[in-house]
């Protein structure tokens, strides 16, 4: 990778110009000028503030890094590697701790780390293998044998997930062609809020929001998502809670001392 061309493009795509980033990270627009031109070669310190002062992700960090000849500084680990134990249980915590409105957790591609059991409410009647760890949650919901039968508002959750996508061309590529016909509705504006989805309790309203690990210094950390669906009106709040109590008592059942 060109360093001088990574990093102009970088800063252009951020619309920052050459003085703001100069003033961010501690030097001055002619160094900076010089930088970009190729002119001047930039210390381990100075790419690593740059990056920083442009606010990129832990991996462009790292490419930046390597483009400018030195080694990545920023870690990416397994989940199964024993550092990341306290984060796994962490996540468990959380996704319980949601209940009983669904949760998940996925990567950067959108493969799906862990969810909790309210989770299956979301995904029932969709083919086995678009459900599980492992799997992708952006297909699941565009798949015509995941959820797309029965989101109700199909169009405009489509757009939401694809414009979510631009890092991934081959998979946005392949749901487009699931979806490629729907036109959303009169006076959409670009997002979908809520989700309208069919379930055996009944349509769900969902709105989502996602959480991220911000001062997380491991790569596979920090691209790691948390997406919580929350009820978008008391019907939706009622039937969330009436299928956790379901699945509870479905699971106390099958506990040895309960046969």
């Amino acid at each position: 990778m060109d360093f001088p061309r990574a990093l102009r493009e970088r800063r252009t795509r951020r619309h920052v110009s050459q003085l703001d980033l100069a003033l961010r990270a501690g030097t001055t627009q002619r160094h900076l000028s010089f930088i970009e031109s190729g002119r001047s070669v930039p210390g381990r310190n100075m790419v690593v503030r740059l990056a920083e002062s442009l606010e990129l992700p832990l991996r462009e960090r790292n490419e930046l890094l390597l483009a400018a000849g030195y080694a990545p500084v920023y870690p990416e680990s397994s989940l199964d590697d024993p550092v990341l134990a306290p984060v796994r249980t962490a996540i468990d915590n959380i996704l319980r701790g949601h209940l009983p409105y669904p949760a998940l957790v996925a990567d950067r591609a959108g493969e799906l780390i862990a969810a909790n059991t309210a989770f299956e409410l979301i995904t029932e009647g969709a083919a086995d293998e678009l459900v599980g760890p492992g799997t992708n949650i952006y297909r699941l919901a565009l798949h015509p044998d995941g959820l797309a039968p029965r989101i109700l508002n199909l169009a405009e959750w489509a757009r939401h997930i694809l414009v979510r996508l631009g890092h991934l061309e081959e998979l946005r590529a392949e749901l487009t062609g699931y979806v490629a016909d729907l036109e959303p509705s009169a006076g959409q504006l670009g997002f979908a809020v809520p989700l309208r989805l069919r379930s055996s309790y009944g349509e769900l309203r969902l709105i989502t929001t996602v959480t991220t690990f911000a001062t997380a210094v491991d790569v596979t950390l920090a691209e790691l998502k948390l997406e919580a669906f929350l009820p978008a009106d008391p019907a939706t709040a009622e039937a969330l809670s009436a299928a956790a109590g379901a699945m509870a008592r479905a699971a106390a059942a099958q506990e040895p001392g309960n046969m």
